[in-house]
């Protein structure tokens, strides 16, 4: 069936093809379909990381006597 969704060819050793195909076989989906959900949650959770370091990296420079309390904020 064509579809119109662009293609991505990897290669994978026998055991990782197992595993996918065993978990696609348990859901009753495609292995393409097990593939792509597991890199959308494999870069969800880089994109994740990357914006943790970032605020940790704005926490760890943060200036108490350039901050604003709440109260600043609101009134």
């Amino acid at each position: 069936m064509p579809t119109k969704n662009p293609r991505v060819n990897i290669v994978v050793d026998k055991e990782l093809f197992e595993v996918l195909k065993a978990i696609a076989e348990e859901r009753g989906e495609s292995i393409s379909a097990v593939v792509r959900e597991y890199v959308e949650i494999g870069l969800n959770l880089a994109e994740d990381i990357s914006l943790t370091r970032i605020a940790e990296e704005r926490l760890r420079t943060l200036s108490k006597n350039k901050t604003l309390t709440h109260e600043e904020i609101w009134d």
